[in-house]
Formats: structure tokens, sequence, C-alpha cells
């Protein structure tokens, strides 16, 4: 795949991560609740920290490890952002997030539904998982939503700050029967 794809749904436009969107990352993660509910993004989020998020996505493309994907309306304005991580053993880490003022809309549903497709039918990903700290049972009803499947409790799996937590991790198997 020589360009990044650009997947469709219904509301939304999944597409590359431009320099444009930098500002309205920066100003979506200064919501602490954000960063309290993911594994990877920090607090406070910085404009160095957008920067670096964009070449490494880029670098990450040219690489076929991952597609990080900028949510957006079908008016080009960034609201979130879905990805995929290739382990390099036929399966997919699929991580989200959603701007604050978009919680509860679908949104995340919707897009990680596309992404879950294409890993699948484009990409050939016989597995593709998630994870979820527990007390985000919003990511846990979007990935049961698309299919996915409970398949373990990660004990003291996440680190943030001083604080070991657990997650929740589902997945969905390409034809698996249920």
């Amino acid at each position: 795949m020589k360009h990044f794809p650009k997947l469709e749904t219904p509301r939304l436009i999944l597409s590359s991560l431009e320099k444009t969107d930098i500002p309205l990352i920066v100003e979506y993660l200064q919501e602490k609740v954000i960063s309290e509910n993911t594994s990877h993004i920090p607090y406070p989020y910085t404009l160095a920290d957008a920067q670096n998020w964009i070449i490494m996505s880029e670098e990450a493309f040219k690489a076929k490890t991952a597609y990080n994907f900028a949510i957006r309306k079908k008016n080009g304005k960034i609201i979130g952002s879905i990805g995929l991580h290739d382990t390099e053993d036929d399966k997919a880490e699929l991580g989200y997030w959603i701007a604050l003022p978009f919680w509860g809309k679908g949104f995340a549903t919707e897009a990680a539904q596309a992404v879950l497709d294409f890993g699948i039918k484009k990409l050939g990903f016989h597995k593709i998982y998630a994870s979820f700290l527990l007390h985000n049972i919003a990511s846990g009803k979007v990935m049961k939503k698309i299919g996915m499947q409970r398949e373990a409790l990660l004990k003291d799996h996440v680190k943030k700050g001083n604080q070991y937590m657990d997650v929740l991790m589902f997945s969905f198997i390409a034809n698996a029967s249920t």
C-alpha cells in the first residue's frame, strides 16, 4: 500500500493524521479524563507530544507497522484517532480515543467497526485485539458492539503514574465461529 488508506462510514472519514490537526489534537487531549481512560496518552499533553506522534505515525505507516487514522466528521474536522498496530504475527492491536465533546454519539463504534473490517478484510489479520482499563466501561461497550469477545483479564498490566492497573482484553478472530 503506497498511500495511506482512506476509509468512509456513514458519518465519518478515517484518513491520515496531518500536521494541521495538531492544534485540535493538543486542545482535545488537555482533558485529563482522556489520559485517565487510556494507557498511553500522557497528561498534560503538549505540542511536542502531538508533533512527535504525527512523525511516529508517518514512520510507522512507511514501515507498515501501524495505521493511525484521524477520525473526522464529514466536514474534515478531526474528533479523535484510531489505530491498528501490527504485532508481526498475523494479529494487530486496536486502540482509539474520541474528544470529549463527541462522546456518547457512536463515533468510536462506527470508526472501530470500519478499522476492524479494514484490518481483517484488507490487511488480512487473523486476530485483532484491544484492551481497556476497567473503569473505562464505554470502551468495553464499543468492543462488544463490533463483535469482539472477552478474552482475558490482565492483572497489573498497565502502569499509570505509580499505580498498576488491570485491563480487560477483547479480540476478534477472523473466520472464527461464535
